[in-house]
Protein backbone atom coordinates (compact mmCIF):
# COMPACT_ATOMS: atom_id res chain seq x y z
CA UNK A 1 0.00 0.00 0.00
CA UNK A 2 2.94 2.01 0.78
CA UNK A 3 4.38 1.77 -2.74
CA UNK A 4 1.23 2.30 -4.42
CA UNK A 5 0.39 5.96 -2.24
CA UNK A 6 3.90 7.03 -3.13
CA UNK A 7 3.18 6.40 -6.85
CA UNK A 8 -0.06 8.14 -7.18
CA UNK A 9 1.55 11.39 -5.44
CA UNK A 10 4.69 10.26 -7.44
CA UNK A 11 2.05 10.98 -10.64
CA UNK A 12 -0.01 13.09 -9.66
CA UNK A 13 2.29 16.01 -8.93
CA UNK A 14 5.32 14.75 -11.64
CA UNK A 15 4.79 12.34 -14.72
CA UNK A 16 8.48 12.31 -15.20
CA UNK A 17 9.21 10.54 -11.80
CA UNK A 18 8.42 6.99 -11.85
CA UNK A 19 7.57 4.33 -8.80
CA UNK A 20 10.53 3.67 -6.39
CA UNK A 21 11.55 0.23 -6.18
CA UNK A 22 10.16 -1.17 -3.16
CA UNK A 23 12.60 -2.45 -0.59
CA UNK A 24 13.47 -5.93 1.00
CA UNK A 25 12.94 -5.98 4.69
CA UNK A 26 14.75 -9.10 4.56
CA UNK A 27 18.29 -7.20 3.63
CA UNK A 28 18.43 -6.32 7.59
CA UNK A 29 17.64 -2.56 7.48
CA UNK A 30 15.49 -0.88 9.87
CA UNK A 31 12.47 -0.74 8.67
CA UNK A 32 11.10 3.37 8.02
CA UNK A 33 9.91 5.66 11.08
CA UNK A 34 6.56 6.83 10.61
CA UNK A 35 5.16 9.73 11.66
CA UNK A 36 1.34 9.90 13.94
CA UNK A 37 -0.66 10.21 11.04
CA UNK A 38 0.83 6.91 9.39
CA UNK A 39 3.04 9.00 6.86
CA UNK A 40 6.75 7.43 5.87
CA UNK A 41 8.90 10.25 7.39
CA UNK A 42 11.91 9.48 5.05
CA UNK A 43 9.73 8.99 2.14
CA UNK A 44 7.53 12.39 3.01
CA UNK A 45 11.08 14.06 3.31
CA UNK A 46 12.07 13.16 -0.06
CA UNK A 47 8.79 13.91 -1.42
CA UNK A 48 8.93 17.47 0.27
CA UNK A 49 12.78 17.94 -1.19
CA UNK A 50 11.16 17.27 -4.37
CA UNK A 51 8.69 19.38 -4.80
CA UNK A 52 9.55 22.17 -2.17
CA UNK A 53 10.75 24.10 -5.40
CA UNK A 54 10.09 22.80 -8.24
CA UNK A 55 12.61 22.52 -11.09
CA UNK A 56 15.73 23.62 -8.91
CA UNK A 57 17.29 20.60 -9.80
CA UNK A 58 16.63 21.43 -13.74
CA UNK A 59 18.83 23.40 -15.33
CA UNK A 60 16.52 24.69 -17.19
CA UNK A 61 14.09 25.60 -14.83
CA UNK A 62 14.95 29.09 -14.19
CA UNK A 63 13.81 29.53 -17.78
CA UNK A 64 10.47 28.48 -17.41
CA UNK A 65 9.37 29.62 -13.76
CA UNK A 66 6.70 32.54 -13.95
CA UNK A 67 7.90 35.86 -13.74
CA UNK A 68 7.33 37.60 -10.99
CA UNK A 69 5.46 41.22 -11.83
CA UNK A 70 6.85 44.67 -10.73
CA UNK A 71 4.66 47.57 -10.50
CA UNK A 72 6.40 50.93 -11.28
CA UNK A 73 3.05 53.49 -9.47
CA UNK A 74 4.89 56.43 -9.47
CA UNK A 75 4.74 59.65 -11.52
CA UNK A 76 6.21 59.31 -15.25
CA UNK A 77 9.10 62.13 -14.78
CA UNK A 78 10.52 60.18 -11.82
CA UNK A 79 9.09 56.40 -12.99
CA UNK A 80 11.02 56.86 -16.49
CA UNK A 81 14.19 59.32 -15.00
CA UNK A 82 17.42 58.21 -15.91
CA UNK A 83 18.59 56.04 -12.50
CA UNK A 84 15.40 54.17 -12.74
CA UNK A 85 15.46 53.21 -15.68
CA UNK A 86 19.24 52.25 -14.96
CA UNK A 87 18.10 49.92 -12.25
CA UNK A 88 15.22 48.16 -14.16
CA UNK A 89 17.40 47.59 -17.28
CA UNK A 90 19.74 45.80 -14.74
CA UNK A 91 16.61 44.08 -13.10
CA UNK A 92 14.97 43.12 -16.67
CA UNK A 93 18.11 41.64 -17.35
CA UNK A 94 18.19 38.71 -14.40
CA UNK A 95 14.97 37.03 -17.10
CA UNK A 96 13.13 36.74 -13.73
CA UNK A 97 11.12 39.93 -13.28
CA UNK A 98 8.42 41.91 -15.80
CA UNK A 99 8.50 45.20 -15.40
CA UNK A 100 4.42 47.66 -15.42
CA UNK A 101 4.88 51.26 -15.60
CA UNK A 102 1.04 52.57 -14.39
CA UNK A 103 1.70 55.86 -16.06
CA UNK A 104 0.52 59.51 -15.43
CA UNK A 105 -2.93 58.58 -17.32
CA UNK A 106 -3.91 55.28 -14.84
CA UNK A 107 -2.62 56.88 -11.55
CA UNK A 108 -4.25 60.00 -11.80
CA UNK A 109 -8.13 59.30 -13.75
CA UNK A 110 -8.60 55.78 -13.39
CA UNK A 111 -9.78 54.15 -10.37
CA UNK A 112 -8.03 51.72 -8.20
CA UNK A 113 -9.83 48.50 -9.21
CA UNK A 114 -8.87 49.55 -13.04
CA UNK A 115 -4.95 49.65 -12.14
CA UNK A 116 -3.05 46.69 -13.25
CA UNK A 117 -2.34 44.20 -10.43
CA UNK A 118 1.08 42.88 -9.25
CA UNK A 119 3.56 40.57 -7.07
CA UNK A 120 5.42 43.91 -6.15
CA UNK A 121 5.09 47.30 -6.09
CA UNK A 122 7.43 50.33 -6.56
CA UNK A 123 5.17 53.18 -5.59
CA UNK A 124 6.60 56.70 -3.94
CA UNK A 125 5.31 60.62 -3.62
CA UNK A 126 5.86 63.32 -5.66
CA UNK A 127 4.70 66.15 -7.37
CA UNK A 128 0.85 65.58 -8.39
CA UNK A 129 1.17 62.40 -6.91
CA UNK A 130 -2.56 60.88 -5.89
CA UNK A 131 -0.78 59.39 -2.50
CA UNK A 132 -4.08 58.34 -0.88
CA UNK A 133 -5.19 56.64 -3.96
CA UNK A 134 -2.26 54.57 -4.15
CA UNK A 135 -2.09 53.95 -0.36
CA UNK A 136 -6.09 52.64 -1.41
CA UNK A 137 -4.50 50.27 -4.30
CA UNK A 138 -1.81 48.84 -2.09
CA UNK A 139 -4.87 47.57 0.48
CA UNK A 140 -6.94 46.14 -2.32
CA UNK A 141 -4.13 44.28 -3.84
CA UNK A 142 -2.01 43.78 -1.02
CA UNK A 143 1.24 43.40 -3.77
CA UNK A 144 4.61 42.70 -1.40
CA UNK A 145 5.80 47.12 -0.97
CA UNK A 146 9.21 48.12 -0.92
CA UNK A 147 8.64 51.39 0.41
CA UNK A 148 5.81 51.15 2.82
CA UNK A 149 2.93 53.32 1.43
CA UNK A 150 1.14 54.44 4.60
CA UNK A 151 4.23 55.22 6.49
CA UNK A 152 4.54 58.02 3.21
CA UNK A 153 2.43 60.13 5.18
CA UNK A 154 4.55 61.11 7.47
CA UNK A 155 7.70 62.24 4.97
CA UNK A 156 5.24 64.85 4.44
CA UNK A 157 5.08 66.77 7.94
CA UNK A 158 8.73 67.85 8.75
CA UNK A 159 7.15 67.68 12.45
CA UNK A 160 6.24 63.98 12.02
CA UNK A 161 9.12 63.19 10.95
CA UNK A 162 11.50 64.58 13.59
CA UNK A 163 9.06 63.24 15.65
CA UNK A 164 9.80 60.09 14.20
CA UNK A 165 13.12 59.88 14.51
CA UNK A 166 13.24 60.82 18.44
CA UNK A 167 11.05 57.83 18.60
CA UNK A 168 13.29 55.60 17.51
CA UNK A 169 16.51 57.01 19.03
CA UNK A 170 18.68 58.87 15.99
CA UNK A 171 20.20 61.77 16.75
CA UNK A 172 18.60 65.17 15.42
CA UNK A 173 19.56 68.83 16.04
CA UNK A 174 18.67 70.52 18.83
CA UNK A 175 14.96 72.11 17.95
CA UNK A 176 11.52 73.15 18.83
CA UNK A 177 8.22 72.92 17.15
CA UNK A 178 6.55 76.12 16.58
CA UNK A 179 2.91 74.72 15.64
CA UNK A 180 0.43 77.29 14.42
CA UNK A 181 -2.19 74.98 13.27
CA UNK A 182 -5.74 76.25 13.77
CA UNK A 183 -4.29 79.96 15.25
CA UNK A 184 -4.88 82.79 13.74
CA UNK A 185 -2.80 84.58 11.23
CA UNK A 186 0.60 85.94 13.04
CA UNK A 187 -0.28 84.31 16.45
CA UNK A 188 2.35 82.49 18.42
CA UNK A 189 1.90 79.43 20.72
CA UNK A 190 1.24 79.97 24.10
CA UNK A 191 4.56 80.21 25.67
CA UNK A 192 6.23 81.13 22.47
CA UNK A 193 9.64 83.94 23.50
CA UNK A 194 11.19 85.80 20.98
CA UNK A 195 14.25 88.10 21.39
CA UNK A 196 16.52 89.81 19.23
CA UNK A 197 19.39 86.75 19.32
CA UNK A 198 16.90 83.49 20.65
CA UNK A 199 13.96 82.01 20.26
CA UNK A 200 12.52 79.69 22.99
CA UNK A 201 9.37 77.42 23.50
CA UNK A 202 8.47 74.91 26.38
CA UNK A 203 11.51 75.44 28.13
CA UNK A 204 14.01 74.93 25.19
CA UNK A 205 16.27 77.85 24.27
CA UNK A 206 17.36 78.23 20.32
CA UNK A 207 20.08 80.89 20.14
CA UNK A 208 21.00 82.57 16.96
CA UNK A 209 22.39 82.00 14.65
CA UNK A 210 19.18 79.16 13.92
CA UNK A 211 17.73 77.50 11.22
CA UNK A 212 13.71 77.74 10.58
CA UNK A 213 12.29 74.89 8.35
CA UNK A 214 8.47 74.86 6.75
CA UNK A 215 6.50 71.92 8.52
CA UNK A 216 5.76 71.38 5.05
CA UNK A 217 8.27 68.97 3.40
CA UNK A 218 7.72 69.63 0.41
CA UNK A 219 8.45 73.84 1.34
CA UNK A 220 11.76 74.40 0.43
CA UNK A 221 12.11 77.69 1.51
CA UNK A 222 14.31 77.26 4.68
CA UNK A 223 15.74 80.57 6.28
CA UNK A 224 18.53 80.81 8.47
CA UNK A 225 18.79 83.25 11.16
CA UNK A 226 22.18 85.39 12.19
CA UNK A 227 23.47 87.11 15.53
CA UNK A 228 24.07 90.75 15.29
CA UNK A 229 27.39 89.66 16.73
CA UNK A 230 27.55 88.25 12.98
CA UNK A 231 25.81 91.24 11.15
CA UNK A 232 22.59 89.82 11.51
CA UNK A 233 19.96 89.37 8.24
CA UNK A 234 18.98 86.64 6.73
CA UNK A 235 19.82 83.40 4.58
CA UNK A 236 17.35 82.33 2.10
CA UNK A 237 17.46 78.93 0.84
CA UNK A 238 15.45 77.42 -1.66
CA UNK A 239 15.47 74.60 -4.32
CA UNK A 240 17.66 75.22 -7.02
CA UNK A 241 17.72 77.44 -9.78
CA UNK A 242 19.92 77.21 -12.15
CA UNK A 243 23.72 77.60 -10.26
CA UNK A 244 21.70 79.37 -7.13
CA UNK A 245 20.00 77.98 -4.20
CA UNK A 246 20.44 81.04 -1.49
CA UNK A 247 20.41 84.80 -1.17
CA UNK A 248 21.39 86.38 1.74
CA UNK A 249 18.98 89.19 3.06
CA UNK A 250 21.46 91.34 5.42
CA UNK A 251 18.44 93.93 5.21
CA UNK A 252 15.72 91.35 6.85
CA UNK A 253 15.03 92.58 10.56
CA UNK A 254 15.42 89.16 12.22
CA UNK A 255 11.83 88.40 12.97
CA UNK A 256 11.10 84.65 12.43
CA UNK A 257 7.77 83.75 10.29
CA UNK A 258 4.09 83.49 11.72
CA UNK A 259 2.55 82.70 8.74
CA UNK A 260 2.61 78.71 9.27
CA UNK A 261 4.18 76.12 11.20
CA UNK A 262 7.63 75.67 11.78
CA UNK A 263 10.47 73.58 13.41
CA UNK A 264 13.69 76.12 14.87
CA UNK A 265 16.85 74.07 15.52
CA UNK A 266 20.40 75.13 16.00
CA UNK A 267 22.72 75.69 13.54
CA UNK A 268 25.70 73.55 13.15
CA UNK A 269 28.44 74.15 11.75
CA UNK A 270 29.68 71.29 9.29
CA UNK A 271 33.11 72.63 7.24
CA UNK A 272 30.63 73.80 4.44
CA UNK A 273 29.35 70.41 3.11
CA UNK A 274 26.54 68.45 3.12
CA UNK A 275 25.65 64.63 3.26
CA UNK A 276 23.62 62.83 1.20
CA UNK A 277 22.90 59.18 2.58
CA UNK A 278 20.90 56.74 0.24
CA UNK A 279 19.74 53.37 1.31
CA UNK A 280 18.98 50.55 -0.50
CA UNK A 281 17.51 47.93 2.25
CA UNK A 282 19.08 48.02 5.81
CA UNK A 283 22.45 46.93 5.30
CA UNK A 284 23.63 48.83 2.07
CA UNK A 285 23.96 52.76 2.06
CA UNK A 286 26.16 55.23 -0.27
CA UNK A 287 27.09 58.66 0.52
CA UNK A 288 27.61 61.57 -1.12
CA UNK A 289 28.83 65.16 -0.31
CA UNK A 290 28.82 68.37 -1.53
CA UNK A 291 29.40 71.72 -0.96
CA UNK A 292 26.43 73.39 1.56
CA UNK A 293 24.03 76.20 -0.31
CA UNK A 294 24.66 77.95 3.45
CA UNK A 295 28.12 78.53 2.25
CA UNK A 296 27.25 81.06 -0.40
CA UNK A 297 23.92 79.85 -2.75
CA UNK A 298 25.75 79.18 -5.10
CA UNK A 299 25.40 76.01 -6.64
CA UNK A 300 29.02 73.89 -8.14
CA UNK A 301 28.45 71.96 -11.30
CA UNK A 302 31.07 69.71 -13.10
CA UNK A 303 31.72 69.81 -16.81
CA UNK A 304 28.01 68.21 -18.00
CA UNK A 305 26.21 70.48 -15.53
CA UNK A 306 25.59 68.15 -12.93
CA UNK A 307 26.13 69.34 -9.09
CA UNK A 308 29.56 68.68 -8.11
CA UNK A 309 29.41 65.96 -5.52
CA UNK A 310 31.98 63.33 -4.12
CA UNK A 311 31.44 59.85 -2.49
CA UNK A 312 32.38 59.52 1.34
CA UNK A 313 32.52 57.02 3.76
CA UNK A 314 30.05 56.93 6.61
CA UNK A 315 31.33 56.17 10.01
CA UNK A 316 30.15 52.46 11.94
CA UNK A 317 27.50 55.18 13.66
CA UNK A 318 26.18 56.69 10.51
CA UNK A 319 26.18 53.19 9.21
CA UNK A 320 23.87 52.40 11.94
CA UNK A 321 21.85 55.80 11.98
CA UNK A 322 21.20 54.69 8.18
CA UNK A 323 19.82 51.47 9.02
CA UNK A 324 17.88 52.97 11.91
CA UNK A 325 16.29 55.44 9.55
CA UNK A 326 15.52 52.93 6.94
CA UNK A 327 13.91 50.29 9.34
CA UNK A 328 11.99 53.14 11.42
CA UNK A 329 9.85 54.61 8.29
CA UNK A 330 9.82 51.64 6.46
CA UNK A 331 11.05 52.57 3.46
CA UNK A 332 13.64 50.43 1.75
CA UNK A 333 14.59 52.78 -0.93
CA UNK A 334 15.34 56.31 1.19
CA UNK A 335 17.27 59.03 1.14
CA UNK A 336 17.93 61.31 4.37
CA UNK A 337 20.43 64.26 5.10
CA UNK A 338 23.06 64.05 7.50
CA UNK A 339 24.84 66.98 9.10
CA UNK A 340 28.45 65.44 10.25
CA UNK A 341 29.08 68.40 13.05
CA UNK A 342 32.32 69.78 13.93
CA UNK A 343 31.58 68.93 17.51
CA UNK A 344 32.28 65.29 16.03
CA UNK A 345 28.74 63.43 15.96
CA UNK A 346 26.47 62.88 12.90
CA UNK A 347 22.50 64.54 12.95
CA UNK A 348 19.70 63.70 10.21
CA UNK A 349 17.75 66.30 9.45
CA UNK A 350 15.68 65.68 6.39
CA UNK A 351 14.50 62.40 5.56
CA UNK A 352 13.40 62.37 1.51
CA UNK A 353 11.85 58.82 1.12
CA UNK A 354 12.73 57.55 -2.49
CA UNK A 355 15.89 58.86 -3.89
CA UNK A 356 18.41 57.61 -6.16
CA UNK A 357 22.09 58.43 -6.57
CA UNK A 358 22.74 60.18 -9.78
CA UNK A 359 25.67 59.26 -12.64
CA UNK A 360 27.00 56.09 -10.87
CA UNK A 361 27.50 52.75 -12.66
CA UNK A 362 28.27 51.17 -9.26
CA UNK A 363 25.22 52.14 -7.92
CA UNK A 364 22.75 51.29 -10.23
CA UNK A 365 24.60 47.86 -10.08
CA UNK A 366 24.02 47.13 -6.29
CA UNK A 367 20.68 48.54 -6.61
CA UNK A 368 19.53 46.54 -8.72
CA UNK A 369 21.28 43.20 -7.03
CA UNK A 370 19.81 43.89 -4.31
CA UNK A 371 16.30 44.84 -4.79
CA UNK A 372 16.23 41.36 -6.56
CA UNK A 373 16.94 39.88 -3.34
CA UNK A 374 14.71 41.44 -1.34
CA UNK A 375 11.90 40.92 -3.86
CA UNK A 376 12.90 37.31 -4.21
CA UNK A 377 13.52 36.53 -0.48
CA UNK A 378 9.71 37.78 0.17
CA UNK A 379 7.75 36.12 -2.77
CA UNK A 380 10.09 33.36 -4.01
CA UNK A 381 12.51 32.51 -1.70
CA UNK A 382 13.78 28.85 -3.24
CA UNK A 383 14.96 30.91 -6.65
CA UNK A 384 17.69 32.31 -4.38
CA UNK A 385 19.34 29.11 -4.70
CA UNK A 386 18.90 29.00 -8.68
CA UNK A 387 21.14 31.61 -11.04
CA UNK A 388 19.93 34.50 -11.96
CA UNK A 389 20.06 35.60 -16.18
CA UNK A 390 23.31 37.47 -17.67
CA UNK A 391 24.17 41.11 -16.87
CA UNK A 392 25.25 41.68 -20.47
CA UNK A 393 25.83 44.95 -21.00
CA UNK A 394 26.81 46.04 -17.41
CA UNK A 395 29.85 47.21 -16.19
CA UNK A 396 30.18 45.08 -13.45
CA UNK A 397 27.78 41.90 -11.78
CA UNK A 398 25.41 43.43 -9.33
CA UNK A 399 25.28 41.84 -5.43
CA UNK A 400 22.98 38.89 -6.01
CA UNK A 401 24.33 37.68 -9.02
CA UNK A 402 27.29 34.55 -9.03
CA UNK A 403 29.57 36.38 -10.51
CA UNK A 404 29.04 39.80 -8.52
CA UNK A 405 28.09 38.88 -4.90
CA UNK A 406 30.25 41.06 -2.75
CA UNK A 407 28.45 42.59 0.10
CA UNK A 408 24.44 41.68 -0.14
CA UNK A 409 23.91 38.42 1.01
CA UNK A 410 25.88 36.48 2.33
CA UNK A 411 23.77 33.53 1.25
CA UNK A 412 20.30 32.50 1.08
CA UNK A 413 19.86 31.44 4.54
CA UNK A 414 21.12 35.39 5.54
CA UNK A 415 18.34 36.89 2.94
CA UNK A 416 15.48 34.95 4.13
CA UNK A 417 16.64 35.79 8.05
CA UNK A 418 17.11 39.46 6.87
CA UNK A 419 13.24 38.86 4.91
CA UNK A 420 11.70 38.10 8.61
CA UNK A 421 13.61 40.55 10.53
CA UNK A 422 12.42 43.47 7.64
CA UNK A 423 8.87 41.98 8.39
CA UNK A 424 9.09 42.09 12.33
CA UNK A 425 10.86 45.75 12.01
CA UNK A 426 7.76 47.21 9.62
CA UNK A 427 5.15 45.64 11.68
CA UNK A 428 6.74 47.94 14.71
Amino acid sequence: MLDEDLQSIYAARSRSITQPKPRNSSQGRRPPRTSGVGRVVEDESRLKRAFSAPGLADEDATHTLPQIRIGICAMDKKARSKPMRAILDRLISFGEFDIVHFGDDMIVNRPVDQWPRCDCLLSWNSEGFPLSKAQKYAALRKPYLINDMSMQDILLDRRRVYRKLMESGIPVPTHIIIDRDGLAENENPEGFIETEDYVEFQGVKIKKPFVEKPADGDDHNIYIYYPHSMGGGVKKLYRKVENKSGDYDPKHPGNVRRDGSYIVEEFLTTGGTDVKVYTVGPRYAHAEARKSPVVDGKVVRSADGKELRFPVLLSPQEKEVARMVCLAFGQKVCGFDLLRSERGKSFVCDVNGWSFVKNSVKYYDDAAGILRSIILSAIAPHRLTAPPGPMAGFATPPPGHPAGLTQWPTSPEQMLDDAANDQFDDDR
